[in-house]
Protein backbone atom coordinates (compact mmCIF):
# COMPACT_ATOMS: atom_id res chain seq x y z
CA UNK A 1 0.00 0.00 0.00
CA UNK A 2 1.19 3.70 -0.62
CA UNK A 3 0.62 4.16 3.66
CA UNK A 4 -0.41 7.82 3.25
CA UNK A 5 -3.90 7.53 4.77
CA UNK A 6 -4.27 7.40 8.48
CA UNK A 7 -6.30 4.63 10.05
CA UNK A 8 -9.23 4.73 12.20
CA UNK A 9 -6.99 5.74 15.24
CA UNK A 10 -6.07 9.17 13.15
CA UNK A 11 -2.55 7.30 12.21
CA UNK A 12 -1.28 6.08 9.50
CA UNK A 13 0.97 3.12 11.06
CA UNK A 14 0.28 0.86 13.81
CA UNK A 15 1.99 1.43 17.43
CA UNK A 16 4.54 -1.67 18.20
CA UNK A 17 2.86 -2.34 21.75
CA UNK A 18 -0.96 -2.70 19.82
CA UNK A 19 -0.21 -4.75 16.34
CA UNK A 20 -3.31 -4.32 14.33
CA UNK A 21 -4.23 -5.78 10.70
CA UNK A 22 -1.70 -2.46 9.85
CA UNK A 23 0.81 -4.44 11.26
CA UNK A 24 1.37 -7.76 8.59
CA UNK A 25 1.33 -8.50 5.17
CA UNK A 26 -1.59 -11.06 4.68
CA UNK A 27 -1.40 -13.09 8.08
CA UNK A 28 -3.90 -13.76 10.76
CA UNK A 29 -1.38 -13.78 13.51
CA UNK A 30 1.59 -11.54 14.69
CA UNK A 31 4.95 -12.76 13.90
CA UNK A 32 7.45 -10.60 16.10
CA UNK A 33 11.12 -11.23 15.54
CA UNK A 34 11.28 -10.66 19.86
CA UNK A 35 8.37 -13.88 20.19
CA UNK A 36 8.51 -14.15 24.08
CA UNK A 37 8.63 -11.84 26.75
CA UNK A 38 8.89 -13.48 30.26
CA UNK A 39 8.46 -16.74 29.16
CA UNK A 40 5.20 -16.17 27.33
CA UNK A 41 4.36 -15.98 23.75
CA UNK A 42 3.52 -12.38 22.82
CA UNK A 43 2.09 -12.86 19.07
CA UNK A 44 -1.99 -11.99 18.79
CA UNK A 45 -4.01 -12.69 16.13
CA UNK A 46 -5.28 -10.06 13.57
CA UNK A 47 -7.12 -9.17 10.81
CA UNK A 48 -6.15 -10.55 7.45
CA UNK A 49 -4.40 -7.30 5.41
CA UNK A 50 -2.18 -6.22 3.14
CA UNK A 51 -0.11 -4.70 6.02
CA UNK A 52 3.61 -3.76 6.15
CA UNK A 53 6.02 -6.07 7.50
CA UNK A 54 6.23 -9.35 6.01
CA UNK A 55 7.53 -12.16 7.88
CA UNK A 56 7.99 -14.40 4.92
CA UNK A 57 8.85 -18.18 6.16
CA UNK A 58 10.92 -20.57 4.34
CA UNK A 59 12.62 -23.31 5.17
CA UNK A 60 15.38 -22.64 8.45
CA UNK A 61 14.33 -18.85 8.32
CA UNK A 62 12.23 -15.91 8.31
CA UNK A 63 12.82 -13.09 6.47
CA UNK A 64 11.01 -9.92 7.56
CA UNK A 65 10.65 -7.07 4.82
CA UNK A 66 9.01 -4.21 4.06
CA UNK A 67 5.43 -4.23 1.87
CA UNK A 68 4.70 -0.53 1.09
CA UNK A 69 5.16 2.54 -1.15
CA UNK A 70 9.27 2.46 0.54
CA UNK A 71 10.09 -0.89 0.84
CA UNK A 72 12.20 -1.87 3.95
CA UNK A 73 12.64 1.90 4.68
CA UNK A 74 9.31 1.68 6.00
CA UNK A 75 9.37 -0.98 8.87
CA UNK A 76 13.61 -0.89 9.46
CA UNK A 77 15.93 1.41 12.70
CA UNK A 78 16.67 4.03 9.86
CA UNK A 79 20.62 2.70 10.56
CA UNK A 80 22.86 4.15 7.98
CA UNK A 81 26.02 2.81 8.27
CA UNK A 82 28.62 3.41 5.29
CA UNK A 83 30.67 0.17 5.69
CA UNK A 84 34.42 0.63 7.02
CA UNK A 85 36.37 1.44 3.11
CA UNK A 86 38.52 -1.60 4.39
CA UNK A 87 36.06 -4.17 4.39
CA UNK A 88 34.67 -2.78 1.09
CA UNK A 89 36.71 -5.19 -0.77
CA UNK A 90 34.83 -8.16 0.64
CA UNK A 91 31.21 -6.47 0.26
CA UNK A 92 31.60 -5.72 -3.30
CA UNK A 93 34.38 -7.07 -4.67
CA UNK A 94 33.68 -6.06 -8.73
CA UNK A 95 33.37 -2.31 -7.85
CA UNK A 96 35.50 0.29 -7.96
CA UNK A 97 36.04 1.77 -4.24
CA UNK A 98 37.44 5.11 -4.86
CA UNK A 99 34.08 5.87 -6.91
CA UNK A 100 32.01 4.66 -4.38
CA UNK A 101 33.10 6.73 -1.46
CA UNK A 102 34.11 9.49 -3.18
CA UNK A 103 30.98 10.14 -4.88
CA UNK A 104 28.32 7.56 -4.59
CA UNK A 105 28.34 7.20 -0.66
CA UNK A 106 28.26 10.54 -0.15
CA UNK A 107 24.99 10.89 -2.75
CA UNK A 108 23.37 8.11 -0.89
CA UNK A 109 23.78 9.56 2.38
CA UNK A 110 22.60 13.01 1.05
CA UNK A 111 19.48 11.62 -0.77
CA UNK A 112 18.94 9.45 2.13
CA UNK A 113 19.08 12.77 4.92
CA UNK A 114 21.77 10.89 7.11
CA UNK A 115 23.05 11.90 10.45
CA UNK A 116 24.38 11.10 13.79
CA UNK A 117 22.82 11.54 17.16
CA UNK A 118 24.20 14.95 19.24
CA UNK A 119 26.73 12.96 21.69
CA UNK A 120 25.90 15.56 24.36
CA UNK A 121 22.57 15.33 24.59
CA UNK A 122 22.71 11.25 23.97
CA UNK A 123 24.72 11.71 27.24
CA UNK A 124 21.77 13.06 29.04
CA UNK A 125 18.47 11.73 27.40
CA UNK A 126 16.38 9.53 29.35
CA UNK A 127 15.38 7.11 26.42
CA UNK A 128 18.76 6.29 25.64
CA UNK A 129 19.88 4.74 28.99
CA UNK A 130 19.72 1.70 27.30
CA UNK A 131 22.48 2.90 24.91
CA UNK A 132 24.77 4.11 27.44
CA UNK A 133 24.52 1.46 29.45
CA UNK A 134 25.38 -0.44 26.67
CA UNK A 135 28.54 1.93 25.65
CA UNK A 136 29.84 1.65 29.51
CA UNK A 137 29.66 -2.30 29.38
CA UNK A 138 30.96 -2.71 25.92
CA UNK A 139 33.95 -0.50 26.64
CA UNK A 140 34.50 -2.51 30.50
CA UNK A 141 35.65 -5.07 28.69
CA UNK A 142 37.78 -3.71 26.05
CA UNK A 143 35.38 -3.35 22.70
CA UNK A 144 34.94 -0.02 20.94
CA UNK A 145 31.66 1.70 21.11
CA UNK A 146 30.59 3.96 18.27
CA UNK A 147 27.64 5.99 17.39
CA UNK A 148 25.58 4.76 14.41
CA UNK A 149 24.13 7.39 11.73
CA UNK A 150 20.51 7.18 11.19
CA UNK A 151 17.64 9.17 8.67
CA UNK A 152 15.79 9.71 12.10
CA UNK A 153 15.07 13.87 12.32
CA UNK A 154 17.27 14.12 15.36
CA UNK A 155 15.66 17.37 15.80
CA UNK A 156 12.30 15.95 16.21
CA UNK A 157 13.72 13.24 18.37
CA UNK A 158 14.91 15.92 21.22
CA UNK A 159 11.42 17.50 20.60
CA UNK A 160 9.60 14.48 21.43
CA UNK A 161 11.73 13.65 24.58
CA UNK A 162 11.00 17.70 25.27
CA UNK A 163 7.00 16.85 25.27
CA UNK A 164 6.54 19.56 22.40
CA UNK A 165 5.55 16.92 19.53
CA UNK A 166 3.67 13.81 19.02
CA UNK A 167 5.58 11.20 20.05
CA UNK A 168 7.35 8.59 17.16
CA UNK A 169 10.35 6.44 18.64
CA UNK A 170 9.68 7.71 22.28
CA UNK A 171 6.23 5.69 21.82
CA UNK A 172 8.00 2.90 20.94
CA UNK A 173 6.96 3.10 16.56
CA UNK A 174 9.47 0.74 14.78
CA UNK A 175 8.10 -2.62 13.50
CA UNK A 176 5.17 -1.34 12.17
CA UNK A 177 6.09 1.98 10.84
CA UNK A 178 6.79 5.42 12.09
CA UNK A 179 4.34 7.88 12.24
CA UNK A 180 6.37 11.06 12.60
CA UNK A 181 10.70 11.36 12.96
CA UNK A 182 11.68 8.71 10.55
CA UNK A 183 12.83 10.04 6.94
CA UNK A 184 11.83 7.00 5.36
CA UNK A 185 11.75 7.27 1.78
CA UNK A 186 8.35 8.83 1.06
CA UNK A 187 9.91 11.69 2.67
CA UNK A 188 13.29 11.64 0.71
CA UNK A 189 13.63 9.79 -2.68
CA UNK A 190 10.06 9.14 -3.20
CA UNK A 191 8.92 12.36 -2.38
CA UNK A 192 11.60 13.70 -5.26
CA UNK A 193 10.50 11.47 -7.92
CA UNK A 194 6.71 12.58 -7.20
CA UNK A 195 7.74 16.41 -7.47
CA UNK A 196 8.92 15.55 -11.06
CA UNK A 197 5.34 14.92 -12.54
CA UNK A 198 6.82 12.14 -14.47
CA UNK A 199 6.09 8.90 -12.43
CA UNK A 200 2.87 7.34 -11.46
CA UNK A 201 3.34 4.39 -8.93
CA UNK A 202 0.26 2.21 -8.64
CA UNK A 203 0.63 0.99 -5.04
CA UNK A 204 -0.80 -2.93 -4.71
CA UNK A 205 0.29 -4.06 -7.94
CA UNK A 206 2.31 -7.60 -8.04
CA UNK A 207 4.39 -8.54 -11.02
CA UNK A 208 3.85 -12.04 -11.84
CA UNK A 209 5.42 -12.48 -15.11
CA UNK A 210 7.74 -10.71 -17.62
CA UNK A 211 8.26 -12.28 -20.96
CA UNK A 212 9.74 -10.80 -24.31
CA UNK A 213 6.77 -9.03 -26.92
CA UNK A 214 6.85 -9.92 -29.82
CA UNK A 215 7.41 -6.34 -31.30
CA UNK A 216 10.21 -5.64 -29.23
CA UNK A 217 10.40 -5.15 -25.41
CA UNK A 218 8.91 -7.17 -22.64
CA UNK A 219 5.11 -7.97 -21.59
CA UNK A 220 4.65 -7.26 -17.63
CA UNK A 221 1.75 -9.06 -16.49
CA UNK A 222 0.74 -7.62 -13.22
CA UNK A 223 -2.05 -9.13 -10.33
CA UNK A 224 -3.66 -5.73 -9.17
CA UNK A 225 -4.66 -6.95 -5.40
CA UNK A 226 -7.56 -6.06 -2.99
CA UNK A 227 -6.83 -5.58 1.12
CA UNK A 228 -7.45 -9.09 1.63
CA UNK A 229 -5.19 -10.41 -0.87
CA UNK A 230 -6.95 -11.80 -3.16
CA UNK A 231 -6.72 -10.00 -7.05
CA UNK A 232 -8.86 -7.41 -8.24
CA UNK A 233 -7.86 -7.34 -11.83
CA UNK A 234 -5.39 -8.29 -14.33
CA UNK A 235 -3.26 -6.09 -16.05
CA UNK A 236 -0.49 -5.62 -19.11
CA UNK A 237 1.74 -3.53 -19.84
CA UNK A 238 4.47 -3.31 -22.60
CA UNK A 239 8.03 -1.52 -21.99
CA UNK A 240 11.26 -1.13 -23.45
CA UNK A 241 13.01 -1.91 -20.22
CA UNK A 242 12.25 -2.99 -17.08
CA UNK A 243 13.96 -2.75 -13.71
CA UNK A 244 13.64 -5.53 -10.92
CA UNK A 245 13.58 -3.59 -7.46
CA UNK A 246 11.44 -5.81 -5.67
CA UNK A 247 14.19 -6.31 -3.09
CA UNK A 248 16.57 -9.33 -2.40
CA UNK A 249 13.79 -11.99 -1.81
CA UNK A 250 11.04 -10.55 -4.53
CA UNK A 251 13.22 -10.03 -7.22
CA UNK A 252 15.33 -13.56 -6.82
CA UNK A 253 12.23 -15.14 -6.54
CA UNK A 254 10.41 -14.28 -9.06
CA UNK A 255 13.72 -14.47 -11.71
CA UNK A 256 14.27 -17.59 -10.33
CA UNK A 257 10.69 -18.26 -11.06
CA UNK A 258 10.77 -17.20 -14.88
CA UNK A 259 14.16 -19.15 -15.96
CA UNK A 260 13.07 -22.24 -14.56
CA UNK A 261 8.96 -22.26 -16.17
CA UNK A 262 10.77 -21.11 -19.34
CA UNK A 263 9.73 -17.41 -19.50
CA UNK A 264 13.07 -15.92 -19.38
CA UNK A 265 15.44 -19.04 -20.18
CA UNK A 266 17.80 -16.82 -21.58
CA UNK A 267 19.07 -15.94 -17.56
CA UNK A 268 22.29 -17.27 -16.92
CA UNK A 269 22.54 -20.46 -13.88
CA UNK A 270 23.82 -17.46 -11.17
CA UNK A 271 20.12 -16.72 -11.10
CA UNK A 272 18.76 -17.39 -7.63
CA UNK A 273 22.82 -18.10 -5.94
CA UNK A 274 25.01 -16.07 -3.46
CA UNK A 275 21.98 -15.41 -1.42
CA UNK A 276 22.59 -14.37 2.59
CA UNK A 277 21.05 -12.97 5.71
CA UNK A 278 23.99 -10.80 6.53
CA UNK A 279 25.24 -12.52 9.52
CA UNK A 280 22.07 -11.30 11.70
CA UNK A 281 21.59 -12.93 15.43
CA UNK A 282 20.19 -11.28 17.85
CA UNK A 283 20.23 -12.28 21.60
CA UNK A 284 19.39 -10.43 25.24
CA UNK A 285 21.62 -9.89 28.45
CA UNK A 286 20.09 -9.41 32.15
CA UNK A 287 21.56 -7.19 33.65
CA UNK A 288 21.78 -6.25 37.75
CA UNK A 289 19.72 -3.99 39.70
CA UNK A 290 21.84 -0.99 39.86
CA UNK A 291 21.96 -0.90 35.75
CA UNK A 292 18.49 -0.42 34.88
CA UNK A 293 18.09 0.43 30.64
CA UNK A 294 15.63 2.65 31.12
CA UNK A 295 11.30 2.17 31.16
CA UNK A 296 11.12 4.74 28.07
CA UNK A 297 13.66 3.94 25.42
CA UNK A 298 13.81 5.02 21.97
CA UNK A 299 12.79 2.59 19.57
CA UNK A 300 15.62 4.30 16.90
CA UNK A 301 19.32 2.69 18.08
CA UNK A 302 22.04 5.02 17.76
CA UNK A 303 25.00 3.15 18.87
CA UNK A 304 26.57 -0.20 18.23
CA UNK A 305 29.62 -2.37 19.31
CA UNK A 306 32.64 -2.92 16.67
CA UNK A 307 34.39 -6.44 17.09
CA UNK A 308 34.70 -7.12 13.21
CA UNK A 309 38.44 -7.32 12.87
CA UNK A 310 38.78 -9.45 15.96
CA UNK A 311 35.52 -11.54 16.34
CA UNK A 312 33.71 -11.09 12.75
CA UNK A 313 30.74 -9.38 14.86
CA UNK A 314 29.62 -5.30 15.33
CA UNK A 315 26.21 -5.38 17.63
CA UNK A 316 23.89 -2.52 17.47
CA UNK A 317 22.55 -2.03 20.96
CA UNK A 318 19.05 -2.00 20.27
CA UNK A 319 15.76 -0.97 22.22
CA UNK A 320 13.28 -3.19 24.17
CA UNK A 321 10.91 -0.53 24.30
CA UNK A 322 8.11 -2.19 26.36
CA UNK A 323 7.18 0.70 28.21
CA UNK A 324 8.66 -1.28 31.63
CA UNK A 325 11.81 -1.29 33.38
CA UNK A 326 13.71 -4.79 32.15
CA UNK A 327 17.06 -4.94 32.84
CA UNK A 328 17.35 -6.15 29.91
CA UNK A 329 20.35 -5.07 27.42
CA UNK A 330 19.22 -6.17 23.58
CA UNK A 331 21.54 -6.84 20.55
CA UNK A 332 21.12 -7.61 16.87
CA UNK A 333 24.54 -8.54 15.19
CA UNK A 334 25.53 -8.20 11.74
CA UNK A 335 28.34 -11.00 11.79
CA UNK A 336 30.68 -12.52 8.68
CA UNK A 337 28.75 -15.51 8.34
CA UNK A 338 30.04 -17.23 5.14
CA UNK A 339 26.77 -19.64 4.48
CA UNK A 340 24.94 -18.99 0.87
CA UNK A 341 21.58 -20.06 0.17
CA UNK A 342 20.07 -20.62 -3.40
CA UNK A 343 16.19 -20.59 -4.12
CA UNK A 344 15.17 -23.05 -6.33
CA UNK A 345 11.82 -23.49 -8.55
CA UNK A 346 9.79 -26.13 -7.12
CA UNK A 347 7.29 -27.13 -10.07
CA UNK A 348 5.48 -29.21 -7.58
CA UNK A 349 4.16 -26.68 -5.17
CA UNK A 350 4.48 -23.94 -8.04
CA UNK A 351 6.64 -21.76 -5.39
CA UNK A 352 10.11 -20.76 -5.17
CA UNK A 353 12.33 -22.58 -2.52
CA UNK A 354 15.29 -21.22 -0.51
CA UNK A 355 17.57 -24.03 1.10
CA UNK A 356 18.84 -22.18 4.14
CA UNK A 357 19.34 -24.41 7.34
CA UNK A 358 19.27 -22.93 10.58
CA UNK A 359 22.33 -24.57 11.41
CA UNK A 360 23.99 -21.90 9.23
CA UNK A 361 23.56 -19.28 11.51
CA UNK A 362 26.06 -21.10 14.64
CA UNK A 363 28.77 -19.08 12.98
CA UNK A 364 26.95 -16.26 13.65
CA UNK A 365 26.03 -17.00 17.02
CA UNK A 366 30.39 -17.92 17.26
CA UNK A 367 31.02 -14.58 16.33
CA UNK A 368 28.67 -12.74 18.31
CA UNK A 369 29.76 -14.82 21.52
CA UNK A 370 32.85 -12.67 20.90
CA UNK A 371 31.26 -10.02 22.23
CA UNK A 372 28.85 -10.90 24.85
CA UNK A 373 30.90 -13.97 26.57
CA UNK A 374 33.37 -11.72 27.66
CA UNK A 375 31.00 -8.93 28.24
CA UNK A 376 29.22 -11.43 30.73
CA UNK A 377 32.11 -12.56 32.28
CA UNK A 378 33.20 -9.23 33.03
CA UNK A 379 29.85 -7.76 34.50
CA UNK A 380 29.36 -11.41 35.99
CA UNK A 381 25.88 -11.29 33.96
CA UNK A 382 24.09 -14.01 31.87
CA UNK A 383 22.14 -14.37 28.68
CA UNK A 384 18.09 -13.63 28.66
CA UNK A 385 16.72 -16.84 27.84
CA UNK A 386 12.23 -16.00 27.80
CA UNK A 387 13.13 -13.77 24.62
CA UNK A 388 12.81 -16.21 21.59
CA UNK A 389 10.90 -19.39 23.28
CA UNK A 390 11.52 -20.89 26.62
CA UNK A 391 15.01 -21.49 27.62
CA UNK A 392 16.51 -20.21 23.85
CA UNK A 393 19.71 -18.03 23.78
CA UNK A 394 19.72 -16.70 20.34
CA UNK A 395 17.27 -15.49 17.70
CA UNK A 396 18.72 -17.43 15.35
CA UNK A 397 15.39 -18.02 13.19
CA UNK A 398 15.72 -14.30 11.10
CA UNK A 399 16.97 -12.08 9.13
CA UNK A 400 16.02 -8.22 8.53
CA UNK A 401 18.98 -7.59 6.44
CA UNK A 402 18.27 -10.36 3.08
CA UNK A 403 20.95 -9.93 0.65
CA UNK A 404 21.83 -11.83 -2.95
CA UNK A 405 20.62 -13.97 -5.09
CA UNK A 406 21.00 -11.72 -8.74
CA UNK A 407 24.90 -11.12 -8.11
CA UNK A 408 26.23 -8.28 -9.76
CA UNK A 409 28.60 -9.46 -12.47
CA UNK A 410 27.30 -12.73 -11.74
CA UNK A 411 23.66 -12.73 -12.74
CA UNK A 412 24.35 -9.37 -14.10
CA UNK A 413 26.59 -6.96 -15.45
CA UNK A 414 28.72 -4.88 -13.74
CA UNK A 415 25.96 -2.72 -13.62
CA UNK A 416 22.69 -4.76 -12.82
CA UNK A 417 22.05 -5.46 -16.79
CA UNK A 418 20.79 -9.11 -16.55
CA UNK A 419 22.79 -11.62 -19.00
CA UNK A 420 20.89 -12.77 -21.97
CA UNK A 421 18.56 -9.94 -22.02
CA UNK A 422 19.02 -6.54 -23.13
CA UNK A 423 16.80 -4.17 -21.58
CA UNK A 424 16.28 -6.14 -17.92
CA UNK A 425 17.82 -4.69 -14.98
CA UNK A 426 18.50 -5.54 -11.01
CA UNK A 427 18.70 -2.62 -9.30
CA UNK A 428 18.15 -3.61 -5.49
CA UNK A 429 19.55 -5.67 -2.25
CA UNK A 430 19.99 -8.84 -4.72
CA UNK A 431 22.81 -7.58 -6.20
CA UNK A 432 25.01 -7.41 -3.09
CA UNK A 433 26.21 -10.75 -2.35
CA UNK A 434 24.94 -11.76 1.19
CA UNK A 435 27.03 -9.34 3.28
CA UNK A 436 27.62 -5.82 3.72
CA UNK A 437 29.43 -5.67 7.23
CA UNK A 438 26.73 -3.23 8.56
CA UNK A 439 23.03 -2.58 8.22
CA UNK A 440 22.76 -2.35 4.10
CA UNK A 441 20.27 0.21 3.10
CA UNK A 442 23.34 2.83 2.49
CA UNK A 443 25.41 0.49 0.28
CA UNK A 444 21.91 -0.35 -1.81
CA UNK A 445 21.14 2.74 -1.92
CA UNK A 446 24.86 3.96 -3.15
CA UNK A 447 24.86 1.07 -5.30
CA UNK A 448 21.81 1.89 -7.39
CA UNK A 449 22.80 5.89 -7.54
CA UNK A 450 26.12 4.31 -9.01
CA UNK A 451 24.45 1.64 -11.74
CA UNK A 452 21.59 4.16 -12.60
CA UNK A 453 24.06 6.46 -13.63
CA UNK A 454 26.17 4.53 -16.18
CA UNK A 455 22.73 2.98 -17.33
CA UNK A 456 20.89 6.77 -18.11
CA UNK A 457 24.48 7.05 -19.61
CA UNK A 458 24.84 4.28 -22.51
CA UNK A 459 21.24 2.53 -22.27
CA UNK A 460 18.78 5.28 -22.41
Amino acid sequence: MSWDTPGSDGKIFANTTKPDGRSYWLRTKTKQPLSNFLGFPIDKSIPRYTGILDAEDFSGITVYQGRGVGGGSLVNGGMAVTPKRENFGAVLPSVNADEMYATYYPRANAGLGVATVDPAWFDSAACYQYARVGRKQAQRSGFPFVFVPDVYDWDYMEQEAAGTVPKSALDGEILYGNNYGKKSLQKTYLAQIAATGNVTISPLHKVTSVTPAPAGGYTVVIDQLQTDGSTAATKTVTADKVFFAAGSVGTSKLLTQLKATGALPGLNDEIGKGWGDNGNVMCGRANHLWDPTGAVQSSIPCGGIDNWNAGGAFAEVAPLPTGIETFASFYLSITKNPNRAQFSWNAATGKVDLNWQTSWKQPSIDMAKSIFDKINAKEGTIYRTDLFGVYKIWGDHLTYHPLGGAVLDRATDNYGRLHGYSGLYVIDGSLIPGNTSVNPFVTITALAERNIEKIIATDL
